[in-house]
């Protein structure tokens, strides 16, 4: 069992909270029993190193059974080395480090999506990691960060994608101006979700919504710059109904994204 919180091998697994050493590694922490089940059910080649306090496994023996029926192995860790590798306050008795795995651009148009997420500069890794789960949930086909946008591999996007991160295609660093080249050019049409553009109820009324859309969304402060806003085919706006200023970034993206879902199975 690994018990010393200060070994050089905690330590190396401490640092991937940071962009550095995930960017010099190419790995990056998955934490908590939902996360760690995800990927293993879905990547499993991803892990590299699994690491489980006895009596977490003991409380998700599954997660135990489905590490041993894809090879991995379980490293038995004290709550306190657990608590010195994880970049949550509360990891649950589980932590994984895996290799990252983004998808090339040009591999998502390749498969002909119908609804794919855009995400341009948003910066707050929980947005970030709550509309990669909508995405997920609403069946998308991929969700897209611009290199503007926060590091995919946060721990806190991790965490907060709650597993969708290992469901659907997810691609990095890219600029908006190619995506939308791209997505045009796939037949999809684009929808920046902006508080300057037309209401989402006339968008439906006119059979938007049924088409492929890529839907992008800005700047949780921001929004999208006049410049980015001219690139896509139509700006739309979240009506307000009651006396709230606004919506919160990923509530909102979740509102669109649903819409285009129901849109496309009605």
């Amino acid at each position: 069992m690994l018990d010393n919180p200060r070994s050089p091998r905690v330590r190396a697994v401490a640092k991937l909270a940071k962009r550095g050493a995930r960017s010099e590694t190419g790995l990056f922490l998955v934490e908590g029993p939902q996360s760690v089940r995800e990927v293993l059910s879905f990547d499993p080649e991803l892990v590299v190193d699994l690491f489980v306090t006895p009596t977490a496994l003991e409380r998700h023996e599954a997660i135990g059974a489905l590490a041993e029926a894809n090879g991995i192995e379980v490293e038995f860790v004290t709550e306190q080395v657990l608590d010195a590798m994880a970049d949550t306050v509360t990891p649950q008795g589980f932590v994984a480090v895996c290799r990252q795995f983004p998808t090339a651009v040009k591999e998502i148009f390749a498969r002909e999506p119908r609804l794919i997420a855009v995400l341009e500069e948003v910066r707050d890794p929980g947005n970030a990691g709550t509309i990669i789960r909508a995405a997920d949930a609403a069946g998308a086909d991929a969700v897209i960060l611009t290199g503007r946008s926060v590091d995919l591999y946060n721990p806190k996007v991790v965490r907060s994608t709650t597993g969708s991160l290992f469901h659907l295609p997810v691609a990095i660093e890219a600029t908006l101006s190619d995506v939308l080249a791209r997505a045009s050019a796939a037949g999809l049409v684009s929808l920046a979700a902006d508080i300057k553009g037309d209401d989402l109820l006339s968008i439906r009324r006119e059979g938007v919504l049924a088409q492929p859309t890529a839907w992008v969304f800005g700047n949780e402060a921001r929004g999208m710059t006049d410049e980015h806003l001219t690139l896509v085919d139509r700006v739309v706006s979240l009506p307000i109904y009651g006396q709230a200023e606004s919506l919160n970034l990923a509530t909102a993206a979740s509102v669109c994204l649903y819409e285009s879902a129901f849109a496309h199975r009605s």
